[in-house]
């Protein structure tokens, strides 16, 4: 199992998301799940990004909202970055 880590920065994205979009609650909810179990998990569509964020991977909550996060296999430890539409974080 993978440790989750939440920085106050993404918390405060995440309240942000979550008064925009109340109805994603359970997809997000799902997604970390499955993300503490297995980051590899094909649902997620985990991949790593390009330009500005090339140094974190992206996974999905459906096909317009991801979470950005920074993927450390050594100590299996993800730590969630941000949160949003995939202009929001790429803008972010």
């Amino acid at each position: 199992m993978y440790q989750l880590i939440e920085t106050e920065k993404y918390n405060k994205k995440l309240l942000k998301f979550f008064k925009k979009h109340r109805n994603k609650l359970i997809k997000y909810e799902k997604t970390v799940t499955m993300l503490e179990n297995n980051p590899y998990h094909p649902s997620l569509r985990l991949h790593k990004l390009q330009g500005k964020l090339q140094e974190f991977y992206s996974v999905y909550i459906d096909m317009e909202h991801r979470i950005i996060i920074d993927f450390i296999i050594i100590d299996k430890q993800i730590i969630l970055i941000d949160i949003g539409s995939h202009d929001e974080v790429y803008q972010g």
